[in-house]
């Protein structure tokens, strides 16, 4: 892509070259070594593109971190912030204001089976509280968490989380007990649903007799797994999963941070499946990350227990009046503009692009999208692996000069995304047309080229 006309150039106030110095040279990014970081200059956004300085229009196929669900700079959203700003920035948590009031009352009649909620400033935060929650019930310490799973940077749901992130903080936190998922890396527990739920469940049980069944607090799972795999469960195996978890008296967290709140095409992830949790959690999508919010949503009787019991939980800026006032706003939004029946529409139509270019190009190993959560698996050759299509063109937690240019590529044309290990990911927001997925998937087809070169057959 090209710098646009100078009209729709985006003054920051310095050069962008210096701009990049200086966040470089006085902030540290995230998951990074600061000299390997090549931050991308953002000077403006809207709806689903980003624009560097010089005007070069992005589009955002990730929604920054799985989050912008409504797309950037809703004015409607926007007015709401202000508005809120206006009457009441902040009040310390122990307080009662109308907007937590009304976004209360409104998160129990959108999110199944969750009754009273406590909202925290994030994802990782809403986990830790979670898990708090459950240990307090329940009288139990230990926790089931899956390796093929991501719950937060803090230092208890980095050891909830099973991909290698974690891996820095250890040993970290007791009590975490990790287990495979029904889709481990590279072996499969059957070739049908049936064969992978039936032989999960005689692995999941014995593991949890090894640990001391009365020990266990509660199971944290993404309820479709993330950026670990964008991993859709098997048919039956959520019901199956409560059912076991009920004989020992483990209550399930599902980890609704990314995959919740419009993303798959229904409000929570788990209406897919058959399934009401004990707990769930949520952030990124509450907001689309306009604010800073995270919430977690219990079932009636921990709201009971807590009613009752003191509950060891909180920070300064939890409830906080403009984020709560930003998540009414965002879910009103949502359901007035389709925004979540969109995402069950596009579905169909991410689909039929996945299955284009899997039929056009040898090195697409394979495509999974729920709603508008979506990966594309690049592998090396055809060989069978578990359950999968191929090799995989990286190894586990390691790269490939390929998908480092397919990376480089994408960015270049104008296409904002995440490439990790032999994946890349497919999460625009939920308000994109047809129009923009194409020309997505434009850009994606032509960048397959590259990988393709490294196909060995």
């Amino acid at each position: 892509m090209t710098a646009q006309s100078p009209d729709q150039v985006y003054p920051i106030g310095m050069s962008t070259q210096e701009m990049v110095d200086t966040c470089k040279n006085h902030t540290i990014y995230t998951w990074s070594a600061g000299n390997g970081v090549n931050p991308l200059p953002i000077a403006h956004a809207e709806g689903c593109y980003i624009y560097t300085p010089e005007g070069q229009k992005i589009l955002d196929f990730n929604a920054q971190l799985m989050s912008v669900l409504i797309g950037h700079q809703h004015p409607t959203v926007i007015a709401a912030m202000k508005k809120q700003i206006d009457e009441l920035i902040f009040v310390y948590p122990q307080t009662a204001t109308a907007v937590r009031a009304r976004l209360a009352k409104l998160l129990a009649e959108v999110v199944p089976g969750m009754t009273s909620f406590f909202f925290t400033l994030g994802g990782a935060e809403a986990n830790e509280n979670a898990i708090k929650m459950a240990r307090q019930f329940t009288g139990r310490q230990k926790i089931l968490s899956r390796y093929r799973s991501y719950h937060g940077g803090t230092n208890l749901t980095m050891m909830l989380t099973g991909d290698p992130r974690r891996w820095s903080s250890e040993p970290g936190a007791p009590g975490i007990i990790r287990v495979f998922d029904p889709s481990p890396y590279n072996f499969s527990f059957g070739q049908t649903d049936e064969e992978i739920v039936d032989n999960y469940m005689v692995y999941l049980e014995e593991t949890i007799q090894y640990e001391n069944p009365s020990a266990i607090a509660a199971m944290i799972v993404e309820t479709v797994t993330g950026t670990n795999g964008l991993l859709i469960p098997p048919k039956n195996w959520f019901p199956r999963l409560r059912k076991l978890l009920d004989k020992y008296g483990i209550l399930l967290i599902c980890d609704e941070v990314m995959a919740g709140m419009g993303r798959t095409g229904k409000m929570m992830a788990y209406e897919h499946f058959d399934v009401i949790p004990d707990i769930t959690t949520m952030a990124k999508g509450l907001t689309s990350s306009y604010f800073p919010l995270g919430a977690i949503g219990v079932r009636q009787e921990i709201h009971d227990f807590f009613q009752k019991n003191t509950f060891y939980g909180g920070l300064t800026y939890n409830s906080h009046p403009v984020g709560l006032a930003t998540a009414e706003s965002v879910i009103h939004v949502m359901q007035d503009q389709g925004m979540i029946e969109n995402a069950s529409k596009m579905q169909h139509v991410m689909r039929g692009h996945m299955d284009r270019l899997q039929a056009k190009h040898p090195s697409f190993a394979e495509g999974r999208c729920i709603g508008l959560f979506g990966m594309i698996d690049i592998r090396k050759n055809s060989k069978a692996v578990g359950r999968s299509r191929g090799e995989a063109i990286a190894p586990y937690n390691g790269s490939h000069p390929k998908m480092n240019e397919l990376s480089a590529f994408l960015r270049k044309e104008g296409l904002f995304t995440f490439v990790r290990w032999s994946s890349f990911t497919c999460n625009p927001p939920i308000c994109i047309t047809p129009e923009q997925l194409a020309e997505g998937f434009d850009i994606i087809d032509r960048g397959l080229d590259i990988t393709d070169q490294a196909f060995e057959g």
